[in-house]
């Protein structure tokens, strides 16, 4: 169960008004989607709504004329069948009429129904490629991502259609009225008010139910992890090794239930006001009905009259409870699409990036005073930090886990910004580069690179989304990241399917993975600056070796920044960095940081003493 204090929400949920503000934005996205199908709904709810009146209204007219043919019969004469027949068949194409518009307005909105969804998951897609880093890792974020993906891809549509409903409700219900008017006013009074209690109740739990909905969003989010955990294969291993599924199933039952029961309760409140008040509708309808009756007999209107008027009363009170409830569901729909305009609305920090290269090309990287923390950190992931790099460098980093090597990458790849101090490149300070011209320009990978379930030749070509599709460029990459030897021996080669989500996919050892990732890095050419972030620390220290030798020799000319735990690699590299706590303690090259005997000696001892 979560303990997640979920804040209010940035509007008043009070203001029962304001909240219908997403309704107009709504129409302005189904439009956008389709105009044609928008249009072709729009006036087949038009005529469903008038429609529904005339058979009433015809109905009336056939009654009338069997009456009056009775009466004709009863005196002898001959009794008229062609208006009786004729009514009929008006009444037969008005019906089909009714039906058909339904079937139209069906089809308008299953295709609106796909094309909308589609259309609110790219936007939220897009909105996604426009985001730091940052705010994917915050937990918060993800509330609103799951918010938005969860409901508000099936809600613009549903508030149209209640938008449409409404207007031919409304249609329906000022047709009625006419009709009634020629009854009694009062009529019109009762059929108006009897649905209004129940709309007040259902907006109450409109409220009820979306602040339920946000409150428990950690806790849905929980769901969907435990759910991964249990049923993906690469966590198979583990759940089964250590015996994690009973425990793990425990914890899912038991959120679950901690969330049934409180939607059980809010159910349960909300139906039984909803049983209560329909009585109350109920009781209006039969007062009438008596009403209606009682005049019946008193000769004051007609049998076919009182067909019509209790027909039209019965269908006009159903329309009337449909347009409150569509009133009430559009403000439930409007809560709800206030989850993807919330996510869809968060600021993206705007800066001056324009440039797309630095006034001193012969200059290299560094790092100017630079201090970052880690957004909801108490502490800085990097304190201070003086570095530069000139092109034809190579550099080591060392240190233990968390002492911010990782992190001094993102900010060198423009993934974060520092807290204080400038990085600059080619003379320019990082802030003032265009991001995709800086990015082209490094090549970055990761320890925890990702596995892309592709083939093989595309797992290597997204480390240059340009030359995704360049063979050529997919082979050479391989060679320089020593996989060729294991893609040559793949049933397809580079058109193998990696990984076990699809048909036929082939998984490869860690190792082989590993080399996967290098290539990628290696696809990037143009690249001045590449890094590899410990992406061999699962091969053996003899092929990590050679592997990092070969890396600098294809980087002669350029800046190449090794991070590894071996420190027999990166004894090779010109200059070496030891990191500590945030901060740079040491630096020099491997024979003079050896003479130092400082922190870097330590660590070098006891890495050698384990070979001796």
């Amino acid at each position: 169960m979560s303990d997640d204090k979920e804040p209010r929400p940035a509007f008043a949920l009070e203001n029962r008004l304001g909240v219908y503000r997403y309704s107009r934005r709504a129409l302005e996205l189904v439009w956008s989607t389709h105009k044609g199908l928008t249009i072709a709904l729009a006036l087949l709810t038009l005529v469903a709504g008038l429609l529904p009146a005339g058979v009433a209204y015809v109905g009336k007219l056939i009654i009338d004329a069997v009456v009056a043919a009775i009466a004709v019969a009863q005196d002898g004469g001959q009794a008229p069948y062609t208006d009786v027949l004729l009514f009929v068949g008006l009444e037969g194409l008005l019906v089909a009429g009714v039906a058909a518009v339904q079937r139209g307005i069906g089809f308008c909105q299953s295709l609106l129904r796909v094309l909308l969804s589609q259309r609110v998951n790219t936007l939220i897609l897009e909105k996604a490629l426009t985001l730091e880093l940052a705010q994917f890792e915050d937990s918060e974020f993800y509330d609103k991502l799951n918010r938005a993906r969860q409901e508000a891809s099936s809600r613009p549509l549903a508030l149209v259609n209640k938008t449409f409903g409404l207007a031919q409700h409304g249609i329906s219900l000022a047709s009625y009225a006419a009709l009634l008017l020629q009854f009694s006013p009062w009529a019109v009074v009762i059929l108006l008010l009897a649905g209004v209690p129940a709309f007040v109740a259902e907006t109450h739990f409109s409220s009820e139910r979306f602040r339920f909905f946000r409150h428990r969003s950690p806790d849905r989010r929980r769901l969907l992890y435990l759910e991964m955990v249990l049923a993906r294969e690469d966590h198979a291993k583990e759940v089964q090794l250590f015996q994690l599924g009973p425990e793990l199933l425990k914890r899912y039952r038991n959120i679950f239930r901690d969330i049934f029961d409180e939607e059980r309760g809010l159910t349960i409140r909300r139906d039984s006001w909803g049983l209560v008040l329909g009585l109350l509708t109920n009781l209006a309808f039969y007062g009438a009905y008596a009403w209606i009756a009682v005049a019946t007999i008193q000769g004051t209107i007609t049998l076919g009259e009182m067909t019509m008027y209790l027909l039209v009363f019965k269908q006009g009170q159903s329309s009337v409870s449909s347009m409150l409830s569509a009133i009430g569901g559009m403000y439930e729909d409007n809560l709800y699409l206030s989850n993807l305009y919330e996510y869809l609305e968060q600021p993206v920090p705007r800066r001056n990036r324009t440039a797309l290269a630095g006034p001193e090309p012969a200059a290299g990287l560094k790092f100017d005073r630079v201090t970052f923390t880690y957004p909801g950190a108490n502490r800085p992931a990097l304190r201070e930090i003086d570095l530069e790099i000139e092109p034809g460098q190579s550099v080591g980093i060392v240190g233990r886990n968390g002492s911010g090597k990782t992190t001094l990458i993102k900010l060198l790849a423009g993934l974060y910004t520092p807290d204080s101090g400038r990085i600059l490149y080619q003379g320019l300070d990082l802030e003032a580069w265009d991001a995709d011209a800086l990015r082209s320009s490094i090549g970055v990978i990761f320890q925890d690179f990702t596995r892309y379930q592709l083939k093989v030749g595309e797992n290597i070509g997204v480390g240059d989304a340009d030359n995704l599709w360049n063979e050529s460029r997919w082979a050479a990459a391989a060679d320089m990241g020593r996989a060729t030897e294991f893609i040559d021996r793949l049933p397809e080669q580079y058109a193998t399917q990696l990984g076990r989500w699809f048909n036929r996919g082939q998984e490869l050892s860690v190792g082989q993975w590993q080399r996967i990732a290098l290539a990628r890095a290696f696809m990037r050419s143009s690249a001045k600056i590449l890094v590899l972030d410990e992406p061999t620390a699962s091969m053996d220290s003899e092929t990590e070796a050679e592997i990092f030798e070969h890396f600098r020799s294809l980087t002669a000319d350029k800046i190449a920044i090794l991070i590894s735990h071996r420190f027999s690699t990166v004894r090779r590299a010109d200059v070496i960095v030891v990191m500590d706590q945030g901060s740079i303690i040491e630096r020099g090259s491997h024979d003079e940081l050896v003479a130092l005997r400082g922190r870097y000696a330590e660590l070098f001892e006891l890495q050698a003493r384990a070979y001796r």
